[in-house]
């Protein structure tokens, strides 16, 4: 390996991940389209319930309805990842997130007025995902060598972030368009870019020493290691104070419909611009190959989250001319959460063994998935008591201050050393 390879590709994104492996470029373009409807369908579904409810608190409730499928997915999803073809887990588990994509077009061509509908659909919809995203996330270190998966879990949340971005503002405009019949729709069609990538894969078999048969055991086992896997396990600590303090999307439909009194399109500016500030940091992201001090790397950026969501709440005010900065400083936030997401999947997949892989990953998507949908439940009902302002300010503050608990209670996560990955 050369030195440049080493010290990854400088300021400027790292696309050697794409350039490496075809089929990680055709799950990584098909992955980004797809998350384009993907997020239309949330900012839709955001939309429908508020409209039907005017509550922040029935938007948060969509995060709540998620949580246990999320839950059971994750746990039961990582040990199918590490007993089956990964593959094979992954295409089916992404046609039955098609399937919801179907239903909930059809619900709103049909006039649908049931929120309890919408709750069981998120529900089932998270179930699916819980067990397709340990797949494609255990998948990874069999389509790349190590010293890329920096690059390509940036390039992940590149995926994510432009999907969302482009999903956020387009589903904003599409419904002051024509409805949420047509953000819905488009979720439909965009989805079957990364189906297809999928069944391009070759078949991935379970590694020697996984379970033969997944159950309760074997989601024990992952549990076990993970008790004794310091550093992998203050990787999800961290996010889940992240993401269930200061998480602020359940607030968006009140922030731009009620706060900042303004449109559909405004709620999309507001979705977006996590995905903004994430694409943004993104693109000069090519320094992240080269950090090997990575668990400090996740605390200061998971701090900088924190703080800049609590500056967002004082900026919501409701005066007009504070929108941008609103704005700005949740495009902040995405940032710092996009940093904090390429390191501690670095961490999980280098420092975990891969016939615990899948388990680690369902674990993973537990917490990331998990996480923020239980905290738009938390910001939702802080929010019902002292205004979405006031919820952010809190949250946000609340992060920065146990983030610096969590840097002084494990010091071997703040001296976490790449080149020598240790659970």
């Amino acid at each position: 390996m050369d030195a440049r390879t080493r010290r990854g590709a400088g300021l400027l994104t790292d696309l050697r991940p794409l350039r490496h492996s075809a089929d990680y470029r055709r799950v990584w373009t098909g992955q980004t389209i797809s998350n384009v409807g993907a997020q239309m369908t949330i900012v839709a579904t955001g939309y429908q319930v508020y409209r039907l409810t005017e509550s922040s608190f029935a938007v948060g409730l969509i995060g709540l309805s998620s949580l246990l499928p999320l839950v059971a997915g994750g746990l039961y999803g990582g040990a199918l990842v590490d007993a089956y073809d990964r593959r094979a887990v992954a295409l089916w588990s992404a046609l039955g997130l098609w399937v919801c994509s179907i239903a909930f077009l059809v619900q709103a061509l049909l006039g649908n007025e049931s929120v309890g509908l919408l709750y069981v659909l998120v529900a089932v919809q998270s179930a699916m995902f819980a067990v397709n995203n340990p797949a494609r996330g255990a998948m990874l270190p069999r389509l790349l060598p190590p010293e890329l998966l920096p690059a390509a879990n940036a390039l992940g949340m590149a995926a994510f972030t432009l999907g969302f971005s482009v999903g956020a503002l387009g589903g904003g405009a599409v419904i002051a368009w024509h409805g949420i019949e047509a953000a819905y729709a488009v979720d439909v069609v965009t989805f079957t870019a990364s189906l297809y990538a999928l069944v391009r894969l070759p078949a991935m078999p379970p590694p020697s020493g996984a379970p033969s048969v997944p159950g309760l055991r074997s989601v024990v086992d992952g549990l076990v290691f993970l008790r004794r896997a310091p550093n992998v396990r203050a990787t999800f600590v961290v996010d889940i104070v992240a993401m269930v303090l200061a998480q602020p999307r359940a607030l968006m439909p009140a922030l731009a419909l009620s706060v900042f009194a303004s449109s559909a399109s405004t709620l999309g500016l507001l979705q977006a611009a996590p995905a903004l500030g994430s694409f943004a940091a993104f693109l000069v992201s090519g320094w992240v190959s080269g950090v090997r001090r990575q668990g400090l790397a996740v605390l200061v950026a998971v701090a900088v989250y924190g703080a800049a969501v609590a500056v967002a709440g004082f900026a919501a005010t409701g005066a007009a001319g504070l929108l941008w900065l609103c704005v700005g400083c949740i495009a902040v936030s995405g940032g710092a959460d996009m940093v904090s997401s390429a390191f501690r999947s670095t961490i999980l997949q280098t420092a975990a063994p891969d016939e615990l892989r899948g388990r680690m990953q369902g674990i993973f998507t537990l917490v990331v998935a998990g996480g923020p949908r239980l905290g738009d439940f938390l910001i939702g009902s802080l929010a019902a008591g002292m205004g979405e302002a006031g919820a952010m300010v809190v949250g946000g503050s609340l992060c920065v201050v146990l983030v610096a608990v969590l840097a002084w209670r494990q010091p071997g996560f703040r001296a976490y050393d790449a080149r020598e990955p240790t659970p």
